[in-house]
């Protein structure tokens, strides 16, 4: 089914300064020692660092300009990734909206559609009934692979894998460590061998803080975060990394980026840099 309906557009002008950012078309061949795709880290956040007010509380931040954008980005890249909780909690879509692309306008029916990829080690998301199958289904995005942990994939229902595999999804295995952890090097080398050469990473603040760690910033090629102009105050969901020591033992920032734009959106601001090493 094609339709228009709830298109998004994201004019040339507002796009051109966000390319140097993300994945060039076509995409750049990675060297098979590399073996995972361009990562593009993004997210929405208020002026004291917060993604939401509370744990599972759906905050809306950015405003239409930058909702458009985000949709942009997500034409721009093979997947969309976000963690069970955020999953969980937000019910996303995980489909792109921008006029033209598959399901909404575009003459080719997944055009431009990324693939929603849910990181859930222990399969406690229940997808059946969510608005991503349902899209799916409707033709207007493509069916989430979820990515769970060595061994957990016979243990999840046959009617709940039937339900996924139905909308053209599935589920992933990433090998585990002795503590039951998956690493993010080996996630994106599982979705690399899938074919999937560009991941945005949306979230939530665990999935962020963890890729802003000094162990996987080398993973991250970008960074692309819209800043609202709000205070959601004491008790949020924040973006706030682990602190690092240097040489010394004293503490140093966490990260902090370089080569870094500034766009304005609307009443928003974006923050375009990559991760210095």
């Amino acid at each position: 089914m094609s339709s228009s309906r709830d298109a998004l557009h994201f004019p040339p002008a507002l796009a051109e300064p966000l390319e140097p950012y993300i994945p060039p078309r076509p995409p750049p061949l990675r060297p098979t020692r590399d073996r995972r795709p361009f990562v593009t880290l993004t997210f929405a956040t208020s002026l004291d660092s917060a993604l939401a007010l509370a744990p599972g509380a759906q905050t809306p931040l950015s405003g239409p300009s930058s909702k458009a954008m985000t949709h942009h980005l997500r034409a721009r890249h093979a997947a969309i990734l976000v963690g069970a909780g955020t999953a969980a909690a937000d019910d996303p879509s995980l489909n792109c909206r921008i006029a033209g692309t598959g399901g909404y306008g575009g003459a080719e029916r997944l055009a431009g559609q990324p693939r929603p990829v849910v990181v859930d080690p222990g399969a406690r998301w229940e997808w059946r009934g969510k608005k991503a199958l349902g899209l799916a289904a409707e033709g207007r995005g493509r069916g989430p692979w979820v990515v769970v942990r060595e061994g957990v994939k016979g243990s999840i229902a046959g009617e709940r894998v039937e339900a996924l595999e139905a909308v053209g999804g599935k589920v992933l295995e990433v090998r585990a460590g002795a503590d039951g952890r998956m690493e993010w090097a080996d996630v994106f080398e599982v979705l690399a061998r899938e074919g999937i050469d560009s991941v945005m990473v949306e979230g939530g603040a665990g999935v962020i803080n963890k890729l802003l760690e000094p162990g996987n910033m080398g993973l991250v090629d970008s960074v692309i975060v819209t800043i609202a102009p709000t205070w959601l105050g004491q008790g949020g969901v924040v973006v706030s990394p682990p602190r690092r020591q240097d040489g010394e033992g004293k503490a140093v920032a966490a990260a902090r980026l370089k080569d870094v734009k500034w766009c304005p959106l609307g009443e928003d601001v974006v923050l375009c840099g990559r991760l210095q090493s």
